[in-house]
Formats: structure tokens, sequence, C-alpha cells
């Protein structure tokens, strides 16, 4: 298959990805009788303040561009010089992935930067894993403001989540069955490279980079440097969201504590086990809205849609430019000199 048919057939499956989750996010809109719901949709839109949604994309890319130099340092340190272009579009290109395949883009950032650095992917991945660790620290702080700020209002709607034990049970007995699956592969694979000399070197090889990869943080030597970054990525994540709230008549009143609230509504959104496997995103934020701030249950939808389609459209605007520059740079590297 050509480079240019591969990066079609990933367009494709990135808009395919892209419809199907603006289908189950309007299946969640309910709105009057008579009324049409992309109508109301696009009326939500018109009466939004388009200078805190500019503003938030201005952010949404800053954000990321510090968290590309914050990788940059991380390699830096392991002795893998790259260049901010080429860390920041890769970046762009592992969010982009994980519109269709969750966290996907986690593996795919670092093979794409692969394909421009010629760095081995399992260092890669290992300092990804340890961006992942400090950022899980950095959200857990951020959610235990939440609950000290609007502690009563959160816990009081955690009550209201239709968890049940059932639920709760089939999902551990889904987790036992993935956990024992795993075990299992691990103990084949375990058998396989105790027979096998060169898998054996390989697993190493791939061990070692990893682990290398993983603990690159106490490599660096302004540790200071990447703390303020983490710090700052959070700090404009936050922005992020106030300026969505800012932008909607209907949310705009609602105040710094209610961005907390979202923060920790999000969360829960990827803890709790609700029935029919539901527990999206779109799922909670509304009955949070709806709950906590009063805001009518149409208008929350309505603010939740358009808010995660405005950040969607941001990820595959600059995802897909990243990918088109990555196929155009690869081709010019393989060209002989």
């Amino acid at each position: 298959m050509s480079s240019r048919a591969k990066v079609f057939f990933q367009y494709i499956i990135i808009i395919a990805a892209t419809v199907l989750l603006i289908w189950l996010s309007l299946r969640g809109l309910k709105v009057g009788e008579g009324e049409n719901k992309w109508d109301y949709l696009i009326h939500t839109w018109r009466t939004a303040d388009k200078g805190w949604l500019l503003l938030m994309a201005l952010v949404y890319t800053l954000s990321h561009a510090i968290r590309a130099e914050r990788w940059r340092i991380v390699l830096l340190a392991l002795g893998k010089k790259i260049t901010f272009n080429n860390s920041f579009i890769s970046l762009m290109v592992g969010y982009l992935v994980n519109l269709v395949i969750p966290r996907g883009g986690e593996v795919s950032r670092c093979y794409n930067l692969y394909k421009l650095d010629k760095i081995p992917v399992e260092i890669t991945f290992g300092t990804v894993v340890m961006e992942r660790i400090v950022d899980l620290l950095c959200l857990a702080v951020l959610i235990g403001i939440s609950f000290v700020l609007e502690s009563q209002k959160l816990f009081d709607f955690i009550d209201t989540l239709p968890v049940s034990m059932e639920a709760g049970g089939s999902k551990l007995v889904l987790l036992l069955w993935i956990g024992g699956l795993g075990f299992l592969i691990l103990l084949i694979f375990y058998w396989l490279i105790r027979k096998n000399e060169k898998l054996k070197s390989l697993a190493i090889k791939v061990w070692n980079g990893f682990k290398g990869g993983l603990l690159s943080v106490f490599q660096l030597k302004k540790k200071g440097l990447f703390v303020f970054y983490s710090g700052i990525i959070w700090m404009l994540y936050f922005f992020m969201s106030y300026c969505v709230i800012l932008a909607f008549p209907a949310t705009s009143d609602l105040g710094i504590q209610a961005v907390m609230g979202l923060f920790a509504i999000g969360a829960i959104a990827m803890a709790v086990p609700l029935p029919g496997g539901t527990g999206s995103y779109h799922v909670l934020v509304p009955q949070g809205l709806v709950f906590l701030y009063g805001i009518p249950n149409t208008e929350a939808v309505a603010f939740t849609f358009i808010f995660h389609g405005w950040q969607t459209i941001l990820v595959i605007f600059t995802g897909a430019l990243s990918l088109l520059v990555t196929s155009i740079v690869v081709k010019k590297n393989l060209q002989p000199h």
C-alpha cells in the first residue's frame, strides 16, 4: 500500500469515527415537540461568544506546545536530541489517533516520532508512561481541590448516579477475565523467551529502553522546569474549560467553582460503572450541570455537545495537518541528497 493510500485510509477511519461520536452524542439531546435537534444546536452555537471560543483554541494550542516541549526536555535527558517541531507534530498525531482508538495515541505519537527522528519506540513510550503518571498526580490534586470547594454538591451528585452492585459486579468479572487472559499471555511469552535466545535479547532490549524512558524524570538536569511545565499545562486545561463556560449564556455566570466541579465529574465518568456500558463525558457532564448548577437539561446537553465538538474539531484540524507534515518530511528524508 502506498503512503498516499495509507494517509487516505487513516482519514476515512478518523472521519467515520467522528461521525459515530457525533451521532452518539446527538442521541442524548432532547428538545421540545416539533423542534429540530440540529436547529437547536445551531441556535446554541450562534448565541455563543466566539471570542471566548477562539481564546480557548489558542489556549488549547499553547497547552499542547508546552506539553511537546516538556516531552522534548525529557528525551534530551536521555541523550535523544529532537526538535520542538517534531515533538509537537507527533503529539498532535497522537491526539488525533485517540479519537479513533482510546489511548492508542500514546503509541502512535511514539511511532510518529520514530519516523521523524528514528528514536526507538520502547524508549519514547517509557517517557510517555512516565508523563501519564505525572499527569495523573496533577489530576488527583485538581480533583482533591474540587471536592474541597464543592464537596457536598459532588457527594450528593455521586449518590444520584445509577450505579448498582450488578453493574459493578459484571465489570469486576470482566476485569478478572481480562487480567487472567493477560497473565496467561505473559506466561506464554515468558516460556517463549526462555526457549528462544533472539526473542530473549529482543525482550531485554525493549524492557531496558522502556525502563530508561520510565525513569527519565530522575535524569533531568532541570527538574524544576519539568514540574513548572506540568503545572502550567493543567492550569491551561482549567482555563480552557473556563473559556467555554464563559462563552455560553446558560453557563457564563457559574464561576470558577463550576469548572472545578466539571473536572471532578469528568474523573467520575472514567471511574464509575454505569448500566448499559455508559459513563462517558456526554452522559455525566449534562447530569452534573443540571443537578449541581440548575442548568436546564436541553441546554446542558447542547453545551456539552458543542464543547466536545469544538475540541474535536481542533484535534482533527491540528492532527490532520500534523499527519500531512509528517508524510511530507518522511518522503523528503527518503529522497537521495
